[in-house]
């Protein structure tokens, strides 16, 4: 999706049937939302409230423009990979538990 939306070839994500019928506007506001919501860092991500109002149409010129001045994260070496997957685990720093992610309910 990253490469379709930097090559602005949008419509071929679309379903053949919606071609000659879709806003193109609101594809690429509907694509920059999406992206905004898949970005690496889990930190870097709108809240839900937030793509609410970027959907309704506030807000999400200036969290686009915000998210591109972000650099993406470089993935470490593995040149010395951990031995065991768990020990991965405790290394990484995005590792997030579900309670912090999904929140109180």
């Amino acid at each position: 999706v990253k490469k379709l939306h930097h090559d602005r070839k949008l419509n071929l994500m679309v379903d053949k049937y919606l071609r000659g019928n879709l806003d193109r506007f609101e594809l690429e506001e509907m694509v920059q939302v999406a992206l905004l919501c898949t970005q690496f860092n889990p930190s870097h991500r709108p809240k839900m409230s937030e793509v609410l109002k970027m959907l309704e149409g506030d807000g999400l010129a200036e969290k686009w423009e915000a998210s591109q001045k972000v650099e993406t994260p470089r993935f470490r070496s593995f040149e010395n990979p951990p031995q065991r997957y768990s020990d991965f685990i405790e290394d990484s720093s995005l590792v997030v538990e579900a309670m912090e992610l999904s929140g109180p309910r």
